[in-house]
């Protein structure tokens, strides 16, 4: 699935540098296929990306469709 696959790759992409130097958190509210609440968390250690509301309160929460989510970053 497109969405999924999309957090599996920045999961996948996430280092100790990046949390350091974002140090923040992304909830997307998604809509259509795959939709629902996923975020990108990038202040605890470590990061961390999944399909629900993230550990920590979000520092950014933004509302799109699915297929928008997956254009931003492709």
């Amino acid at each position: 699935s497109p969405v999924a696959e999309t957090f599996r790759v920045i999961q996948g992409a996430m280092s100790e540098e990046y949390v350091r130097t974002t140090r923040g958190v992304f909830q997307f509210e998604l809509s259509g296929d795959e939709g629902g609440t996923w975020y990108i968390d990038l202040k605890t250690k470590g990061g961390s990306t999944g399909f629900s509301k993230p550990p920590v309160t979000a520092d950014v929460v933004m509302s799109m469709p699915s297929v928008n989510f997956v254009k931003m970053f492709t």
